[in-house]
Order: C-alpha cells, then structure tokens, then sequence
C-alpha cells in the first residue's frame, strides 16, 4: 500500500494557497519522489505502516511533500516530461538549443529536490534523537 504524507488540507495549510484541481497526483508524484530519493536516506523510527512515528517527524514529511507539491506547481511540471522531446527552439529572436540524445527529463527542475524540503527536514527541533537526515545503516 502506498503511503500518503500529505492531503490537500496540509497542502492548503502549508501554502495558505488554494490547491490546484490536481493536487492528489501532484502529493501522490511528490510522495514517491521524495521517499525514493530522500526519506529512505534517513534514521527514524516507524510504526507497523512505515510511516514516522514520532509527531515531529511525522509532520515534517507532511510539509516536505507540501514544499515538494509547491515546487511541481510552481514549475509547472511534476514528472520531467516538460522537459524531454526537443533539440532547438525558436521563439521570436530567441532560440535554445541542447542534445537530444541526453534529454531524460531528469534534469528537468522539476526532478529536482525543493530547497524548502531541506529547509523543513533540517529544522532545529529535529534532534538527532528521533531523525536524522542521510544517514541509513544497515544492521
């Protein structure tokens, strides 16, 4: 079963913005993101469900994946493909250009992890007693 950090209510909350009409594929997308690339790094105690079960801990998932969302709506994108497909582009007098045998998508912005997750996971009452960010061991 997939975990969910994150509703539409924390978002709002988080924010103080109205969600978008997409926001549980955008908290979805920011979950797995975030679990696969920041959450299984680090030390914390979970309960039978793999959620985090300390309070603190626990609503600092929440609001990184409420950061990670902001970040997928402000970029406008929360899956990379804005970002794969084209070798040049002409608009105007302007015109870009890269490699089209590089272009994933991942490394597209959106790919990228927001700076206020880290922001919200290295906060001071975060203590290295119930977390700590990048720091799996294997037992």
């Amino acid at each position: 079963m997939a975990r969910i950090y994150a509703t539409a209510d924390d978002y709002q909350e988080f924010t103080g913005q109205t969600p978008p009409s997409d926001i549980t594929v955008l908290l979805a997308d920011a979950t797995r993101m975030l679990e696969a690339a920041v959450f299984r790094q680090c030390l914390f105690e979970a309960d039978e469900d793999g959620y985090p079960s300390n309070t603190l801990v626990r609503q600092a998932f929440t609001d990184a994946v409420c950061a990670q969302t902001r970040w997928f709506d402000d970029v406008g994108d929360s899956t990379g493909a804005s970002a794969v497909g084209w070798g040049s582009v002409r608009l105007g007098s302007a015109q870009l250009s890269r490699s089209v045998t590089s272009v994933s998508g991942a490394s597209s912005p959106s790919r990228e992890i927001a700076p206020a997750v880290w922001d919200v996971l290295q906060a001071p009452d975060l203590t290295p007693d119930i977390f700590t960010l990048g720091a799996v061991t294997q037992t």
